[in-house]
């Protein structure tokens, strides 16, 4: 069997549409995770004036995103 590789997307300024089942802010506040209905977990950047941008979109879940955790060192 194929070992799976994980793709990663980059977009512009306008990110893919998707339907957000799970919201995640980072320690930092800088950088909130979504995971999306269609199985996609997206990065937003988090400016101080709480301006979001899209930064990455990752691909390879089968099933819906339904749960984001943190893990510690």
């Amino acid at each position: 069997m194929k070992p799976l590789v994980p793709a990663v997307a980059v977009w512009g300024r306008t990110a893919p549409s998707h339907s957000i089942t799970a919201v995640m802010i980072t320690d930092d506040q800088q950088t909130i995770v979504t995971g999306s209905q269609e199985g996609q977990i997206c990065l937003w950047d988090l400016s101080s004036d709480l301006q979001i941008s899209s930064k990455e979109i990752l691909f390879g879940h089968t099933a819906s995103v339904t749960c984001l955790a943190k893990a510690r060192e």
